[in-house]
């Protein structure tokens, strides 16, 4: 197989087109010859070893991906080569064939293109955990969504719109904007780039305009840094501020505001979920496919490289240049 390995830490250009031998599943396992893989923020972690998982070296990063099943190990029930799927994991998605755990793998419909499916079950399985299990978003709420042109801000766009909520989009630009008002959001708010205690002020009252008044029923933030404070103070009483990613930054929240607001800031690690409530997440995924099969949820793909190119599509990333979702093809 060939692969973009990781050998030692580092960024992007670290990554190294390696050839190893094509591994074999093991008990439980399935191996995919894999047509697409997505790219998402943390593969720019992972191979800096600044993830929670840090997997043995030599790695290619990438945790999921779609193709077509080649070999099924031991023990594996309701798969056979030539199963159309969609799997998931830590690592080893940048490559041509994929090793899976037979329980990460989902049978995609057959309408579904393969850069579709590698670009479906992370962002929507994070947007849908944190959205319905972690805020619990009610019909007529208001959601704000931080980082909203990107992968999971904008599967969070659709299946708020999904679930009956008014979306706020946040963005950092009038073309990403733009983008999330063709996705289905109610308003678009454009933020600065960089914030000072002013700027967070007129952030947040902007934020409660655009949400009503009252404020934010649900914050989703995909970004972080200077950006979350302002969020959590436009906050509806009882409002719940969602914890997903920190590109600009881990922020640091003054927790009085819990306290004169009664809200909750609630972490969403789908990630973790996945593995320690699978029935729950086979049930979640399962309502998923279901909402693309309706046409409410559809991955929006702006950039496909080939697998030499991975670097490029990591460097969109890391730029938070991106809208929607890249995929690296395999041919």
């Amino acid at each position: 197989m060939k692969a973009m390995m990781s050998h030692e830490a580092g960024g992007r250009d670290a990554l190294k087109l390696t050839e190893a031998p094509t591994p074999e599943p093991g008990k439980g396992q399935v191996r995919i010859a894999v047509k697409a893989a997505g790219v998402n923020f943390p593969d720019t972690l992972i191979i800096r070893d600044l993830y929670q998982f840090k997997p043995p070296r030599p790695f290619a990063p990438g945790g999921e991906v779609a193709g077509i099943i080649e070999a099924v190990g031991e023990g594996v029930d309701g798969f056979s080569p030539g199963d159309r799927v969609l799997g998931a994991g830590v690592n080893g998605g940048y490559a041509t064939h994929f090793i899976a755990n037979a329980a990460s793998v989902h049978k995609i419909p057959d309408a579904m293109p393969f850069d579709e499916a590698a670009a479906f079950l992370m962002t929507y399985g994070t947007s849908h955990y944190a959205l319905k299990d972690r805020a619990k978003l009610q019909p007529g709420e208001a959601l704000f969504i931080l980082g909203a042109a990107g992968g999971v801000g904008a599967a969070a766009i659709e299946l708020g719109k999904a679930m009956g909520a008014k979306v706020v989009a946040g963005v950092s630009s009038e073309d990403k904007a733009a983008f999330c008002k063709e996705l289905g959001a109610d308003e678009a708010l454009v933020y600065p780039r960089e914030l000072d205690r002013d700027l967070q002020k007129a952030l947040s009252g902007e934020i409660k305009k655009l949400c009503g008044g009252d404020g934010a029923d649900v914050v989703y933030d995909a970004v972080g840094g200077d950006y979350a404070e302002p969020a959590v103070r436009a906050l509806a009483w009882e409002g719940r501020f969602l914890v997903v990613g920190f590109p600009a930054g881990i922020p640091k929240i003054p927790l009085n505001l819990t306290l004169l607001k009664s809200c909750q800031i609630v972490g969403v690690f789908w990630g973790a979920f996945t593995m320690r409530n699978p029935a729950k997440n086979a049930e979640y995924i399962a309502e998923l496919f279901e909402l693309y099969e309706s046409g409410k949820v559809r991955p929006r793909i702006t950039a496909h490289f080939p697998l030499q190119d991975a670097a490029k599509a990591l460097a969109m990333i890391e730029s938070r240049k991106a809208t929607g979702k890249i995929v690296l093809t395999m041919e």
